[in-house]
């Protein structure tokens, strides 16, 4: 962060499209856009360089798409940036891939300026997952069951049953209001869930657990 503000870097190869989602995150006091690429090749460098929490990633680019971007990033940088990617069709099979290496998840470009800033809130504070009903429907397209279960993984009762409320999109605090815990042992819950599965965060562990038919989309 800088004097408070969630930083952001923008990745688009349309100039156009990163000046309209300038214009909309610095209009907020508690954003700020701290850099701009136009391709995924300029990418790791510049994150290295500006350390923003947060990266908007086009997911179709000429030289370098924004799947192997996020990939750079998320291997190579210690305590990596948040990563939306940013793509023109939910169910583009990039997005899927992309929130499969590790992306916390993705917006549309039609996307209206006051959701824009609210998934940037959402996934700073990885605290609820953004847009579960989608991330259900991409689940079901691309096949559940496909890895072995998750019973390896050493879960708990409690922990297997908060993976679940996860997946459905729960928030921490709809979380303990269900199960009657408080919202700070639900926290955690959910960080025991990300250790054990070696998931990034919240989007990760739901991804996997629809992947290996834990958790079956509808």
């Amino acid at each position: 962060m800088t004097d408070g503000k969630t930083t952001v870097m923008l990745v688009d190869d349309e100039e156009l499209i990163r000046a309209g989602l300038r214009a909309i995150i610095n209009a907020e006091p508690d954003l700020t856009v701290v850099g701009e690429a136009g391709d995924g090749a300029e990418v790791l460098p510049l994150v290295v360089k500006l350390r923003p929490d947060v990266v908007l990633m086009d997911v179709r680019m000429p030289a370098v798409d924004g799947i192997q971007a996020s990939k750079h990033i998320l291997e190579t940088v210690t305590e990596p940036p948040k990563i939306l990617v940013v793509t023109t069709f939910e169910n583009d099979d990039y997005v899927y891939d992309a929130l499969r290496a590790g992306a916390s998840g993705f917006l549309l470009k039609r996307t209206r300026p006051e959701d824009i800033v609210r998934a940037i809130r959402m996934v700073v504070s990885g605290e609820s997952l953004l847009f579960p009903s989608a991330i259900r429907a991409l689940a079901a397209a691309h096949g559940g069951g496909r890895a072995k279960g998750l019973s390896h993984t050493g879960l708990t009762d409690r922990e297997a049953e908060v993976l679940r409320l996860m997946a459905t999109g729960l928030s921490n605090v709809e979380i303990s209001e269900r199960l009657f815990v408080s919202v700070q042992t639900v926290k955690t819950h959910v960080g025991n869930v990300l250790a054990k599965l070696g998931a990034r965060d919240r989007t990760q562990a739901v991804i996997l657990a629809y992947e290996t038919g834990f958790v079956t989309p509808g």
